[in-house]
């Protein structure tokens, strides 16, 4: 299933570009990435953590910070605050819009930032930190030649991994003022540590006092020889498969009982640009994905059915499934059926059989093919059950489509 790419709004208003890998399956769950300080949702470790993560059947929204990547707004005025509040907005569309997320995971200063949205976040029963400093003032050591300028000027432009930043007095303040260790003391969820012995930009004692402060469940793995970005791709999809299967016993308890009561309910069908290219769309339906698209000459990509072929699907699958139930129902020697279909416009003038006679009409030619050794009078009692299948019917019939606004 291809990365879907969109936009929510977060803190202040900004529009934070965003991006939700997503399992060709039905997701076992949804998680919430932040990444790491001054990097972005494409960074390698986040993309491909969260690929890796959709492979195996959670789904995963990462986002850009205000004022990084692609979101909306200043840099130089965010705050480790405006971080938490930016993933508090992030878990609130994911609930709106798919399923609340129940898993937080957090690279680097991401990791200290799930932890301290961790108890907006009520729906989330897992939490991991990936090499995450056990203070969010740890990051200023990366400047820390220049926080005097900083304090005496008010806002100073500072080199971090070879590209410019303005780093403000207001961030210096307020990132001084969250005392991390309260929140890990009551997390009340279940929490993975990971961290490198070797990180020498966050030093593995922050792992020890995370872990330490934070009460059970909770587990630490140690991610030996990797290095703090997690640049290795195999450092990554290793750090993805031990999330998947400490996640499980967490998720189970979540997701077991609802169930069969999902599985009861009306299935609704949802469509989502996903930005990859002019039109495409992502399909959901239950715990099916699809893609839809128009042909490179209708000015799309072609990576999808068109929206007629999907009508034409409906028609074909429900004409054809029609008749199987019942030829079973009657013993009848059915032995396949193939069904095509085509669409196209004509003249009214050209349907004797249709009410309007003048303009352009819609068309629809169905061909059915039966295999197997049937007679005359029940190949024609097969054509009659066709045009008595429920699609067949809603499209010969009055139809009312309610459109509202969604809130």
């Amino acid at each position: 299933m291809p990365t879907e790419r969109f936009q929510f709004t977060g803190e202040g208003g900004y529009q934070l570009a965003a991006a939700l890998d997503q399992p060709d399956r039905e997701p076992r769950a949804y998680a919430l990435f932040a990444h790491c300080f001054t990097c972005g949702k494409d960074v390698l470790a986040a993309s491909r953590i969260a690929r890796a993560l959709s492979a195996k059947g959670i789904a995963v929204l990462r986002f850009d910070f205000t004022g990084l990547g692609s979101s909306e707004g200043d840099f130089a005025n965010s705050t480790f605050s405006s971080n938490v509040a930016d993933l508090v907005h992030a878990a609130n569309h994911l609930r709106e819009t798919r399923k609340a997320p129940a898993i937080l995971i957090g690279h680097s200063l991401g990791g200290a930032a799930v932890l301290a949205a961790a108890a907006q976040i009520p729906d989330a029963r897992a939490v991991v930190t990936i090499a995450a400093p056990s203070d969010p003032a740890h990051v200023t050591g990366l400047f820390a030649d220049r926080l005097k300028d900083i304090r005496e000027h008010g806002e100073v432009e500072v080199s971090l991994a070879g590209r410019p930043f303005h780093i403000s007095r207001e961030f210096l303040d307020n990132i001084g003022e969250h005392n991390l260790m309260a929140h890990i003391a009551k997390l009340q969820k279940a929490l993975l540590v990971m961290h490198a012995p070797t990180d020498d930009t966050v030093g593995i004692d922050n792992a020890t006092r995370i872990f330490v402060a934070a009460k059970h469940p909770k587990s630490f793995v140690s991610l030996a020889d990797a290095d703090h970005l997690l640049s290795k791709r195999a450092d990554a999809e290793y750090t993805a498969d031990v999330i998947a299967a400490w996640s499980t016993r967490y998720l189970d308890a979540v997701t077991s009982e609802p169930t069969a009561v999902a599985a009861e309910a009306p299935r609704h069908v949802v469509v989502r640009e996903t930005r990859n290219s002019k039109l495409q769309q992502s399909i959901a339906v239950g715990p099916h994905r699809m893609l839809a698209d128009e042909p490179v000459a209708a000015d799309g990509e072609d990576s999808g059915p068109g929206p007629y072929d999907f009508l034409l699907a409906g028609l074909g699958a429900c004409t054809s499934m029609t008749m199987r139930l019942y030829a079973d129902r009657k013993s009848l020697p059915l032995d396949r059926v193939t069904v095509t279909l085509r669409h196209n416009k004509i003249h009214a003038e050209d349907c004797a059989e249709c009410e309007t006679k003048a303009g352009m009409l819609d068309q629809i030619d169905r061909v059915i093919a039966m295999e197997g050794k049937l007679d005359t009078a029940q190949r024609a009692r097969l054509m009659e059950i066709a045009d008595k299948c429920p699609v067949h019917r809603t499209l010969t019939s009055e139809i009312h489509i309610v459109t509202t606004a969604a809130d």
